[in-house]
């Protein structure tokens, strides 16, 4: 028996896949600190919730790493990963799109809407709520209560599938079912 009346989604890590193997590969070669300096909470935050660009981003990590022009060149690199649909995931959200409102909620950058555009995503959902938007980011109460609103339905109607556990915990705070997302197979209650 179904519990909710909307899926809201995260969009990294669950419906889009970034290289990783790709980034560990920049980060090796140019011997930086890629990784922990470019995701580093006053680095990445002010992005997240529309304070700077992208662009303003990479800059930031650039001087972190030492404003250098092999720093520069790193973080440009950095930026420009791969990334593609998991077409698994993509499936199930449609079909479950099909009876419900579906809603990605995303900590994205300002760069978000070229992003869904090359992933074919643009118009994949109901709505978008993204951080650099709304100005509220995961696990933040607001960012879910303006996702279910998108949706029309409560929080407590709400199924939220994240891959970070502290953004599944700050759904659940509101009302929200959550779902840790780790693979595929977390995603069987919504094919029921």
């Amino acid at each position: 028996m179904t519990t909710f009346d909307a899926v809201l989604s995260d969009l990294d890590g669950v419906l889009r896949i970034f290289d990783d193997a790709a980034q560990a590969d920049i980060e090796a070669r140019y011997g930086l600190p890629l990784i922990t300096t470019a995701f580093r909470s006053d680095l990445i935050l002010p992005a997240t919730l529309g304070q700077i660009t992208e662009r303003q981003w990479v800059e930031a990590v650039a001087a972190e790493l030492g404003g250098h022009e092999r720093a520069r060149q790193a973080v440009e690199e950095f930026a420009e990963v791969p990334f593609w649909v998991d077409e698994e995931v993509r499936a199930v959200l449609a079909k479950v799109q099909e009876r419900m409102p579906l809603i990605i909620v995303t900590n994205a950058m300002d760069s978000l809407d070229a992003h869904l555009d090359r992933l074919g995503l643009t118009y994949f959902a109901d709505a978008v709520v993204s951080s650099a938007k709304v100005g509220h980011a995961k696990p933040g109460r607001r960012i879910y209560e303006i996702a279910a609103e998108q949706a029309g339905v409560a929080p407590e109607r709400c199924l939220f599938i994240d891959d970070r556990l502290e953004n599944v915990e700050g759904a659940r705070a509101i009302g929200m079912t959550g779902i840790h997302y780790r693979g595929i197979a977390d995603l069987a209650p919504l094919t029921r």
